[in-house]
């Protein structure tokens, strides 16, 4: 519970200002962070919040670099481990031109501003409204989802400006007879006035709770829908799709995410490499996605890296040093003595493995020595890529190094990894050096939730797996589908009514409770009327289905927790925002909050979301005011 206690559930005032980034060009600007070259770095929390530049930092703030010793690609030499494992940890909130300036004002749908004209034509634009911003049915045929993009959300509040440009394409594009005052007065709008209620960013979240609640002037609060939608959509699908590959494998396997390639978009790209982190991945492929956000990047060498040699006469290095002597070693000379070794051991022909498989690992290895790790399936894993690999590890060992381990990326992974990982054993037996046989193996080729379920259920002897294609895009469920609906204006109460009962709107400004039992698992979320009071543990209450009459009962919780934090108000951000690093944590304690019938693959069991009976009861009073009488003829 650690990390919950550092996930605020009251409100807090911070006071600070945000310097506004000013923009020249309505161009989308490079993703750039001028914090990220340096190593993870404590500052006093007062920075994490209102500060659109961090302060400088002296010499003698300490620094802190992720390592892992359990990690497949981890080194020994803590200088490339900087380089190669871990980016800095992101503290500060980026500011306006860190950020892609694609998110801002104009990223939005023509109707907004429509709406907003038509508000402000009406003088109506500044009757205070609230929207609430959730979705209707958990994704891919499972029953949690995890939050995420409050933060993305904050910092596009936070920002929003008109700039001159967006100004001058807005009125070359509506009609022209759209007064030029209303043009004055977007120049001039900013979100001070905005209130932004949500659940904190890494929560297990459930369908129609509302996890944001933004209160404001209607004209303002219309204008943040379709961007305030775009980034938790994708944000929240990718996350609960990380989180349930990751409940798929179990904990003690590394996760890698490897698919910028196939992402949509750089911007997606970048988006899923920071959301699959936070739904439990370990690392990324994504370079860029490293230094932005601090994840831990991991790669090794593809397909190409081998065809690109033929044999061992392509090698124009061919020696290595001794990593503790100095001394010059014929490193290529000690591989093929080691794979004659290796033919009775492993009962293959040397003469037969690719020689130019070979020469690309050797060079491989003499560039990164401490951090080798070998694709093994270009030609033949077992009858090639196997044993070119061990003579090459073998070889490092005699120049006081210890290779990582390979990479499967074709074929039975469930079968190609158990006579792998007894190939291990054999050879270390032989050689009498214990670590060859806990070698890492990596797996890769089109992985999905379901190939992951079938190798825990066949038995594998894989190590990491990097997952791209399926990971990136939700194959199985492209869209999250969250919606952004008025229900209050001018303290009047608002209702959606459709035929389709998922898609009635529960109507009024409303608080969310979490209800826990006394073996510490989450019960149930109720919602309340805004004047109701909260919840008390121990007290037994009547908890309804918020359509359904016939689905009630009476719930008495051992502990009641307030989801809602008032994260904007004034200006100014009003609580702490955890580290993506923290937030990670949180949504991995979130998720071992619930029940394992909840998170199975197979029929999970739906959470239950109610609502009060005093809420229930003004909700259907209002449900049938607003559905008109009709008559038989």
């Amino acid at each position: 519970m650690a990390v919950l206690q550092r996930i605020p559930n009251t409100t807090h005032v911070y006071e600070g200002s945000f310097t506004k980034s000013e923009f020249t060009s309505i161009d989308a600007q490079r993703l750039i962070d001028i914090h990220s070259q340096s190593p993870s770095v404590r500052v006093k929390p007062e920075y994490l919040y209102n500060s659109a530049q961090s302060p400088s930092l002296s010499n003698s703030q300490s620094f802190d670099l992720e390592e892992s010793s359990s990690s497949p690609f981890r080194e020994s030499n803590s200088t490339r481990d900087s380089l190669l494992s871990t980016a800095s940890e992101k503290i500060v909130l980026m500011t306006g031109a860190e950020q892609s300036s694609v998110v801002q004002p104009l990223l939005t749908d023509l109707y907004q501003i429509s709406m907003a004209y038509a508000y402000w034509k009406s003088n109506k634009h500044q009757e205070m409204a609230t929207f609430d911003l959730y979705f209707r049915k958990n994704p891919f045929g499972g029953e949690y989802t995890l939050f995420a993009g409050l933060e993305e959300c904050l910092k596009f509040i936070r920002d929003y400006k008109f700039h001159p440009t967006d100004i001058e394409y807005l009125r070359a594009s509506l009609p022209a007879y759209l007064e030029a005052e209303f043009f004055d007065y977007l120049s001039k709008l900013n979100m001070n006035d905005i209130k932004v209620y949500a659940v904190p960013e890494g929560t297990v979240v459930f369908p129609r709770l509302p996890l944001l609640r933004v209160e404001g002037p209607v004209l303002k609060t219309q204008l943040l829908e379709t961007t305030l939608l775009t980034l938790v959509n994708y944000a929240s699908l990718v996350a609960t799709n990380a989180a349930r590959f990751r409940s798929a494998i179990g904990a003690d396997k590394t996760l890698l995410e490897f698919g910028l390639r196939r992402a949509q978009g750089p911007d997606g790209g970048l988006s899923a490499s920071k959301y699959c982190y936070l739904g439990g991945f370990d690392g990324t492929s994504n370079v860029l996605a490293g230094k932005l956000y601090g994840i831990p990047i991991r790669g090794t060498h593809a397909h190409a890296y081998v065809n690109s040699y033929e044999c061992l006469e392509d090698l124009s290095e061919r020696d290595l040093a001794d990593r503790i002597t100095g001394e010059r070693r014929p490193f290529t000379d000690l591989c093929v003595q080691y794979l004659n070794e290796l033919g009775p051991i492993l009962k293959i022909l040397p003469e037969e493995t690719h020689k130019g498989e070979l020469a690309a690992f050797i060079s491989y290895a003499i560039a990164f020595p401490t951090n080798f790790l070998a694709l093994v399936d270009t030609y033949d894993v077992l009858k090639s890529g196997l044993p070119n690999f061990l003579a090459v590890a073998r070889a490092l060992h005699e120049c006081s190094y210890q290779a990582v381990g390979l990479r499967l990326d074709s074929g039975d992974l469930a079968y190609l990894s158990m006579e792998v990982r007894e190939k291990f054993h054999t050879v270390a037996a032989n050689f009498n050096l214990p670590y060859m046989g806990h070698f890492n193996i990596v797996a890769s080729n089109d992985i999905n939730e379901d190939t992951l379920v079938s190798l825990e259920k066949q038995g594998h002897s894989i190590d990491s797996f990097g997952i791209g294609t399926h990971l990136v895009t939700c194959q199985r469920q492209p869209a999250l589908g969250c919606v952004y609906k008025l229900v209050e204006l001018a303290s009047s109460p608002r209702i959606k009514i459709s035929q389709a009962i998922e898609k009635v709107t529960i109507p009024g400004r409303k608080n969310l409770y979490r209800l826990y039992g006394h073996d510490g698992k989450a019960l149930c979320d109720v919602l309340t009327s805004i004047d109701e009071p909260q919840p008390q543990a121990g007290i037994r209450m009547l908890s309804r289905h918020p359509f359904l009459e016939q689905k009630r009962a009476y719930v008495t919780p051992s502990a009641v927790r307030n989801l809602y934090v008032l994260y904007w108000a004034d200006g100014e951000i009003k609580a702490p925002l955890p580290t993506l690093k923290e937030v990670r944590a949180y949504a991995r304690e979130q998720i071992d909050q619930l029940r394992k019938d909840h998170i199975r693959d197979l029929n999970p069991t739906p959470y239950k979301v109610s609502v009060t009976d005093s809420l229930f009861q003004f909700m259907h009073k209002l449900w049938m005011k607003s559905v008109p009488i009709g008559e038989l003829d």
